[in-house]
């Protein structure tokens, strides 16, 4: 098992993990999460708040070993065969630039979304466009209101950039504390980033309060919604905020094709706003230049494949289903989820429980929020899901 693993002094050497910060990569726990300096606390653990860190175990199991790698929300059933069809068709043509093809993509976009071309830009997933975002908004500083926890993408980069974050805890049913946020707002605040459904913990706040919420709120300070988990809802495109942006409200919603679409590897993703507002971020991003030819076929054929993204969906929530039946069995409490991730108290300590997990070849997250362990595991297919159960009823009983 020696070459399976990655130990901590190799990854010092490579530069990968410091004291000062923690450089992540794909095919360890971390797979999402933004690429900038972390604090880390004497045991080696990610710092994000007072009520929130994420536990990095000492050795990480290559992926090529890994018997179920559900760490990192990627869709087990991607791409879709349309899509895997576009990139073979068009790789002939990949010594060329898709400004063209681009311009295509975005007029589709634009039409599933009910809004103009103009308020869409594209980028190589969301990740990218929210860090670009928090560095066009916090160059000069200022703070940034969001749930703690909640995906720390945009967070870590408007920190590193020079803002500070003012992290709402979550109320008791997991949702956004949305009149908390609201009076965490200041004369400083640049931006209110809400994820929704929210990352680490799957859970949805409701439709109508947040909508109240970012029209009231978009008209004192742009309200940022990523929205990266909401296919995942068979009513999705209803409880999307996009329909603010016609009524000219300051939001920006986010969008991805690395979810639903299964499309983490080919990159492709974007965000909607008002003009006045996109024209900002242009000023450091050419938008869509970070997208491959091939990628851009690819979003296009796998929009017109809804019987994937159905079966997607559908695959998602029975492997959720199971994963919630066998936690009833153990004992276990959960989350109920609106993601492809569930997340659920663990009586053991994180890195430990990672370690114990990892011996088993399967490989998930584990966090301590609000003084308390959890494990956040993504769904993959139910055999992947069989092979997570078995592994915690040894590592857990």
């Amino acid at each position: 098992m020696k070459n399976d693993y990655l130990n901590r002094r190799d990854m010092i050497k490579k530069g990968l993990l410091t004291a000062g910060g923690v450089t992540l990569f794909p095919h360890i726990s971390f797979g999402e999460t933004a690429k900038t300096p972390l604090q880390i606390d004497r045991s080696g653990n990610a710092l994000y708040s007072p009520f929130f860190k994420e536990y990095i175990p000492d050795h990480f199991l290559t992926e090529n070993t890994l018997l179920a790698k559900l760490n990192a929300n990627e869709n087990p059933y991607g791409p879709s065969p349309a899509a895997i069809k576009a990139v073979k068709s068009t790789a002939m043509k990949g010594n060329r630039y898709a400004w063209r093809e681009l311009y295509g993509l975005i007029d589709k976009i634009a039409s599933k979304e009910g809004i103009a071309s103009e308020n869409i830009v594209m980028g190589p997933g969301s990740s990218d466009l929210l860090e670009k975002t928090a560095m066009v908004l916090f160059m000069n500083g200022g703070n940034v209101v969001s749930a703690d926890p909640s995906y720390m993408s945009l967070i870590r980069v408007a920190e590193a950039t020079g803002a500070s974050w003012k992290g709402v805890p979550l109320k008791k049913d997991w949702s956004h504390d949305l009149e908390a946020m609201e009076a965490a707002v200041d004369k400083d605040t640049k931006l209110v980033y809400i994820c929704n459904p929210n990352n680490p913990t799957g859970s949805i706040t409701n439709y109508n309060e947040l909508l109240d919420f970012c029209s009231r709120v978009s008209e004192k300070v742009p309200v940022f919604i990523d929205e990266a988990y909401l296919d995942f809802l068979e009513d999705g495109q209803q409880k999307s905020m996009v329909s603010l942006i016609n009524k000219g409200k300051d939001v920006i919603i986010a969008r991805t094709f690395s979810k639903i679409h299964g499309m983490a590897g080919l990159r492709v993703g974007y965000i909607a706003a008002l003009p006045k507002t996109l024209e900002k971020i242009r000023k450091i991003t050419r938008g869509g230049m970070g997208i491959a030819y091939t990628s851009v076929f690819a979003a296009i054929a796998s929009m017109d494949d809804q019987a994937f993204q159905e079966l997607s969906r559908q695959r998602n929530a029975e492997a959720r289903e199971y994963v919630y039946d066998t936690l009833k069995k153990m004992g276990y409490e959960y989350v109920p989820s609106s993601t492809s991730f569930i997340i659920f108290p663990i009586e053991m300590e994180g890195k430990l429980f990672l370690e114990r997990m990892m011996e088993k070849k399967v490989g998930v997250r584990a966090f301590e929020i609000m003084n308390r362990n959890w494990c956040r595991v993504s769904m993959g297919t139910l055999e992947e899901m069989k092979i997570f159960t078995a592994a915690l009823s040894e590592v857990l009983t």
